[in-house]
């Protein structure tokens, strides 16, 4: 795979959006928000993100060094993205590939990130 335009979106389909990402690039990450959550990301620039329905709706919970914006639904509370600034300082967004249109998850071979100790 390479990059790819994916439609995402929470469980009730209020949260809805599509983001440029590419899923062979997927990681898992073991700290203790990611190890509940259960999320596989695929992240990309922020530029390529598009938040089609819940503008003014979305959650917002940030964590340990609040790098990241977790994003998620009220309603149902699935988080489907995060957004934050890449090591570099640019500004990126993170894609639960588990709520996104036409991935399989299980086909894919994420790289496991150690977050628990950072």
């Amino acid at each position: 795979m390479a990059i790819q335009t994916l439609n995402g979106s929470c469980h009730c389909g209020a949260i809805a959006y599509t983001a440029e990402v590419d899923p062979d690039k997927a990681m898992t990450c073991n700290c203790s928000l990611c190890s509940k959550l259960g999320a596989v990301w695929a992240f990309g620039p922020k530029a390529t993100f598009k938040l089609g329905k819940g503008e003014g709706r979305l959650g917002d919970y940030q964590f340990n060094k609040h790098v990241l914006h977790h994003r998620f639904c009220p309603s149902c509370g699935i988080e489907s993205y995060a957004e934050g600034k890449g090591p570099d300082g640019s500004e990126m967004v993170g894609i639960n590939l588990r709520c996104v249109d036409g991935v399989d998850v299980a086909k894919l071979s994420p790289k496991q990130v150690d977050g628990r100790s950072k």
